[in-house]
């Protein structure tokens, strides 16, 4: 666990760096605009390119060095944030700019989102997947503790072109510190074979692309967990999306109060983190996961009928700690039931599924916000008679609607996937032994 260990910490440096600037630019461009449509945007650019990119990202981290895919997608986030800070310090920078960012950045992120995952199989031991999972959940709510509360108090002195700086030096420590550690390769007997290397034309490239799809259509546990998670994370991107402008438009623009509530989710999450890598996660993994959605949709029904920080608080407090439980035992059953040797080829199938589903949802988002739920909800139609009791008539209304039903869907998903017997088969799936100490390092 040591190597993980230090990798891990390097990427909550960053990941704190990264959640400042990223806070700043919501809290900028509702500022230019007051408009969720863009915000979501912002999701929908960030997503469009993995979904060319993952269907070459899995053939990579199988075949590459993914210490080298891991220090490209750093170099080239730290790239990016430096452009923007030259356009704005100049005055030049524009909300199309920040998209265009955020598209080469989520291009090359999906890089070293599947090569860091793949390592994690070669740097700890099997019976540590859960721990080391929760401790990865933990990077995002943890950076979630301190970044909004720190951007939120230097924003308005510093503005982004001193936040920017700040995300700049995390990014030189991730980089180097992954330059300086050893990350495991799979052994050469492990990867693609030489026969394999030398067939050419279309067809092979074609096989090597849907690799992953192969396998996962040939192993039916897989399949229920894929077809699970996809509804339930495809639904909560909705909630993701609205949650920015939500809490801005009820509360009239109150960085304050975004930071209050994005702290909060961080402490949650990481008090779970840390529960669960003391405990070890549950033995039942797939009661783990379920468990896990029906808690976290309960929680973000009483956030989106919430209407201010006295129910937003708790309530997001609860949702967070359901996570750490969701996403570790999730990555557990994938990485359990995957050989190390195609793990980058099979995530980046699951991987690309996600983003299949979530980037239409990026799309509408903003406009379903915008231009349907919050028009109803202001309007003296129906929706206002049936809901406005419980979610209100002012501004984001609409959006606590959307939010509410979204979660509500979430809560259903957990409830009736406790039927699918093909779930229970992943309990039972021969546990895959990955070398955990392979001798092939770069």
């Amino acid at each position: 666990m040591r190597k993980f260990t230090i990798l891990w910490l390097a990427y909550l440096i960053s990941a704190i760096g990264t959640r400042m600037a990223d806070f700043a630019i919501t809290l900028w461009v509702w500022e230019q605009t007051g408009s969720a449509t863009a915000l979501t945007l912002w999701g929908f650019f960030y997503q469009l390119p993995r979904l060319f990119t993952s269907l070459f990202a899995g053939i990579l981290v199988d075949r590459t060095s993914r210490k080298y895919l891991m220090i490209l997608s750093e170099a080239v986030a730290a790239t990016t944030t430096l452009a923007m800070l030259g356009l704005h310090l100049t005055g030049q920078l524009a909300i199309w700019h920040l998209y265009v960012a955020f598209c080469l950045n989520g291009g090359f992120e999906k890089f070293s989102q599947l090569a860091y995952r793949a390592s994690l199989t070669l740097l700890v031991k099997p019976e540590q997947y859960v721990r080391a999972n929760s401790m990865d959940t933990a990077i995002g709510y943890a950076s979630s503790i301190v970044a909004p509360a720190i951007a939120g108090l230097l924003y308005p002195i510093i503005g982004l072109g001193g936040i920017w700086p700040i995300n700049l030096a995390t990014f030189a420590v991730v980089i180097t510190v992954i330059a300086l550690l050893k990350i495991p390769q799979p052994p050469p007997e492990e990867r693609p074979s030489a026969k394999a290397e030398s067939r050419e034309g279309m067809a092979a490239v074609w096989q090597e692309v849907t690799f992953g799809y192969r396998y996962l259509l040939n192993h039916r546990g897989l399949r229920a967990l894929l077809l699970v998670t996809t509804l339930f994370h495809a639904t909560l991107r909705l909630t993701d999306l609205i949650y920015d402008p939500m809490i801005l438009a009820r509360t009239d623009g109150s960085s304050e109060a975004l930071a209050a509530v994005s702290s909060i989710a961080g402490i949650g999450g990481v008090t779970s983190a840390v529960l669960i890598s003391v405990w070890g996660g549950p033995k039942q993994r797939v009661s783990g996961m379920l468990t896990g959605f029906m808690s976290a949709g309960l929680a973000k029904i009483v956030f989106g009928l919430g209407q201010s920080l006295r129910v937003w608080l708790p309530s997001q407090f609860f949702s967070s700690m359901s996570f750490p439980l969701i996403l570790g035992s999730e990555m557990a059953l994938w990485t359990l039931a995957t050989p190390a040797a195609v793990q980058g080829r099979v995530f980046a199938a699951h991987f690309l599924t996600y983003e299949l589903a979530t980037t239409p949802i990026a799309l509408i988002a903003g406009p379903l916000s915008d231009r349907v739920f919050e028009p109803a909800m202001q309007s003296s139609g129906l929706l206002p008679t049936i809901f406005g009791p419980i979610v209100g008539t002012g501004p984001g209304a609409g959006m606590g609607l959307l939010f509410m039903l979204s979660a509500v869907f979430c809560f259903l998903v957990g409830v009736l996937s406790w039927r699918l017997p093909a779930l229970r088969e992943l309990e039972k799936t021969d546990r895959q032994q990955p070398v955990a100490h392979s001798p092939h390092s770069c």
